[in-house]
């Protein structure tokens, strides 16, 4: 275990002593948030980024000991262990070099080389090899046998007896950890991804024609961004592209290939026209072509694929965080409509706490085209119930639907106008209904609203994400809200491990009002489990509302263990003790009581007062369990209690007349929500059923390595319009707001052509670019969602 804690102090840089504590903790049961919260001083301020790392790193170095003494155990049993290898052993820092090393020593089917060694031709392979002035076929008289062995195993003929020393050798060689590790690296660095279409496949098949930029694709697989690489797999995976490694140069026909080359260099060997020599040259080529190319090769598809997956999977928890983490409209009664043709705009009204308080649907859309029945139905639902905010979902008919909403809001006024009333200020928005059917099907939606028919549960789940994008999409499945690149192509267990934990940070972040959290938000609560969740719900509701975090000792249970985990977490509004509203921890409330004594403020006035909690030295209440950096969080929290780190509530406004793409026109400057962001752009929501690209280099004057770096999912931002494509639903666009729009008449800058949702442009991101290429850019991605 020390070693294992010495190499993640290493990796994290920080000290061991670190390691060690957030080590005991985690193994003790206790949650990363809490940690991160609430034991600074036992880590040193250990973060939860870095606890998170640390989280998962240690399991893999645990499951690499395991391993470790499973193999020392199994080459000890064989009696083959020597002091050099196990040197080696101990020293292999991946499970990859673990393997690499037990190769030779692995239970195996029985090989040409281990047949040839049971016939006793092993003294010739490696007299030949030592002393490539023997003559082979002289050397082989010796070994050849007079009949077949009882296996049918022949080795009558010289020829025979000498493949058996290519066979024994390339076999050996194959096996060198050494050797393997070196082409291996050798190949990362150099080699090249390729692939081009299966001749079968038609490239004109629209689903062929997808995978366009890899019909004839190469590129250094070491440099091959995330994007492409799970783009050619997925193309590979269809059997509609073939892909392959390839060596740097290929070698000219009767020529040894590099990949051979390297293999003579590291065996210390060299073709001197010597008697041997071509015998030793043919082994070298065989353990390239039969024994090393495809191995090498599915290695390091293995590790781009996993480099790959770790990059997408890293892009969609960003998105969710930033998603789940987006600004709260608050306690406001909103409309939420679920956009439809043929069926329908499905409508939801709730009031400011999300209760569900009416649904009704509306038919504005072909083919019945009720505009006015709409509106004369939907204003009597805002003036009955006041609604000021209007939620549409982004599907099918979103932008007919959000003509409806502006419509709906004149009509509003004129309504107020004519009641001698002053008008209501309300605001229609956008917002994403990704997921917002698999909630509409879930059990809890069937527990939350048992009478409301399914099409209209996801009108109120849409509502209800503009009150609280956090406690409403918790309720969904993290890969269902659709943030992500690939998302079906990674490994599925991880991409939940790392979204769950996305979720459970934002959660409690932010803290839960425990008197109206929903079982899914409850459930994400450091230390509380699903069961506890729904224990807690049980008792609020034979209860009534909690009025202190110690109540919470009352649920079944929920014991010791849990509470200390959970109660910081969760806020009590209006409760017995102020504390309850805040992120301090029960467990420090002493600390508290000190602070008052000290100050002769009782804890109500004590909140909120800047100035004199900024005054106070936290030295002075700090004791040997909570020291001057919990206390420094404790004054942090007293000065503003209760508050949310999220952003304030904006909304994008969209401009008049713009509904379809074809209203667009290059030069115009429009407001637009960032949808999705990847490394290589931005994708930006104009209202207009087609969301437009700023690539990475448009994004600022300055240079930008990452999109993230300068926006992410759910800024509003304003970009001028740089290419429309109408034909093929292409929109370039720039957030440099002095930047021209592309030259139709100039040549066409071809470099970035290929590159597409999900893809990086390549090369220096920030070189002045055609825009027409920004825009293809775009479409293309459409292929990877």
């Amino acid at each position: 275990m020390q070693k294992i804690i010495r190499q993640l102090a290493a990796e994290i840089k920080v000290r061991e002593e670190q390691v060690r504590t957030a080590v005991e903790l985690l193994d003790g049961g206790a949650t990363v948030p809490f940690i991160a919260r609430y034991r600074k001083e036992v880590t040193g301020g250990l973060d939860d980024i870095q606890l998170r790392e640390l989280e998962a790193r240690l399991s893999y170095l645990r499951e690499l000991e395991d391993r470790r003494e499973s193999i020392v155990a199994s080459i000890e049993e064989q009696g083959k262990m020597t002091d050099a290898l196990r040197v080696a052993l101990f020293h292999a820092a991946t499970k990859q070099e673990l393997e690499d090393l037990y190769l030779p020593f692995k239970t195996k089917r029985r090989t040409k080389g281990q047949i040839a060694r049971e016939a006793g031709i092993e003294p010739l392979a490696d007299r030949l090899f030592e002393n490539p002035s023997l003559v082979p076929a002289d050397e082989a008289q010796a070994f050849v046998k007079a009949e077949k062995g009882e296996n049918g195993d022949d080795f009558t003929t010289v020829q025979a007896v000498l493949d058996g020393v290519r066979d024994i050798l390339s076999e050996r060689w194959a096996e060198d950890a050494g050797l393997v590790q070196n082409l291996r690296q050798w190949l990362w660095d150099e080699g090249l991804l390729k692939s081009k279409r299966v001749e079968a496949k038609n490239e004109n098949d629209p689903d062929v024609a997808k995978f366009r930029d890899y019909f004839d694709y190469d590129e250094p697989i070491g440099r091959v961004p995330s994007h492409r690489a799970l783009a050619v797999f997925r193309g590979r995976g269809l059997e509609i592209l073939d892909a392959k490694l390839a060596l740097p140069v290929e070698p000219e026909p009767g020529k040894p290939s590099m990949a051979e080359g390297r293999i003579a260099l590291h065996l210390g060997w060299s073709h001197a026209a010597r008697p041997a020599d071509d015998l030793i040259r043919k082994c070298v080529a065989w353990t390239w072509r039969v024994k090393l190319s495809m191995s090498t090769e599915r290695d390091l598809f293995a590790r781009l694929r996993e480099e790959a997956e770790k990059v997408a999977i890293k892009v969609f928890a960003d998105n969710l965080r930033d998603l789940l983490l987006a600004a709260p409209a608050g306690p406001r009664v909103v409309l939420g409509l679920d956009p439809g043709i043929r069926t329908g705009v499905k409508v939801a009204v709730v009031d400011t706490t999300g209760k569900l308080v009416e649904t009704a649907t509306v038919f504005p859309h072909e083919p019945r085209k009720d505009w006015e029945g709409s509106l004369h139905t939907l204003g009597k639902l805002c003036a009955k119930h006041g609604v000021n905010l209007i939620a549409i979902g982004n599907g099918t008919a979103s932008r007919e639907t959000d003509k409806l909403a502006a419509d709906l809001i004149k009509l509003l006024a004129k309504m107020a106008d004519q009641a001698g009333m002053p008008a209501v200020d309300v605001q229609k928005v956008v917002v994403s209904e990704a997921g917002a059917s698999v909630y509409s099907a879930s059990e809890f939606a069937s527990q939350e609203m048992p009478d409301v028919d399914v099409s209209l549960r996801g009108a109120a789940s849409i509502a209800r994400r503009l009150q609280d994008p956090l406690a409403e999409l918790v309720k969904i499945d993290p890969k269902s809200i659709g943030v992500g690149q690939y998302q079906h192509d990674v490994n599925q267990s991880e991409l939940a491990r790392t979204l769950e934990a996305v979720v459970e940070d934002c959660v409690n972040s932010v803290g839960v009002d425990l008197n109206t959290a929903s079982v899914p938000l409850l459930s994400r609560v450091s230390g509380l489990s699903a069961s506890v969740a729904k224990a807690v719900v049980r008792w609020r509701e034979a209860n009534g509302a909690f009025a202190s975090r110690q109540q919470l000792m009352q649920v079944s249970g929920l014991g010791a263990k849990t509470f200390e985990l959970s109660a910081g977490f969760l806020r009590i509004r209006g409760g017995e003790n102020p504390l309850d509203m805040t992120g301090v921890h029960p467990e420090t409330y002493p600390v508290v009581e000190k602070i008052i004594a000290q100050t002769g403020k009782p804890v109500a006035e004590l909140m909120g007062r800047a100035e004199m909690l900024k005054s106070l030295r936290p030295e002075l209440f700090a004791n040997e369990k909570f020291g001057v950096i919990t206390v420094k969080d404790i004054l942090g929290e007293l000065e503003k209690p209760g508050r949310d780190p999220r952003p304030d509530f904006k909304v994008a406004r969209f401009n008049d007349g713009v509904d379809d793409i074809k209203d667009l026109v290059e030069g115009m400057i429009l407001e637009g929500t960032v949808s999705n962001v990847a490394q290589f752009g931005a994708f930006i929501d104009l209202g207009v059923h087609q969301d437009g690209l700023v690539h990475v280099s448009q994004l600022s004057h300055k240079f930008v390595n990452d999109a993230r770096e300068v926006v992410k999912t759910g800024d509003i931002v304003k970009v001028k319009v740089m290419e429309v494509d109408v034909a093929r639903k292409r929109i370039g666009l720039s957030m440099r707001l002095d930047a021209a729009p592309a030259r139709k008449d100039g040549p066409r800058d071809n470099r970035f052509e290929g590159a597409g949702r999900g893809q990086q442009m390549p090369r220096r991101q920030n070189e002045p670019v055609a825009q027409s290429a920004m825009a293809s850019a775009f479409a293309k991605l459409q292929t990877k969602r």
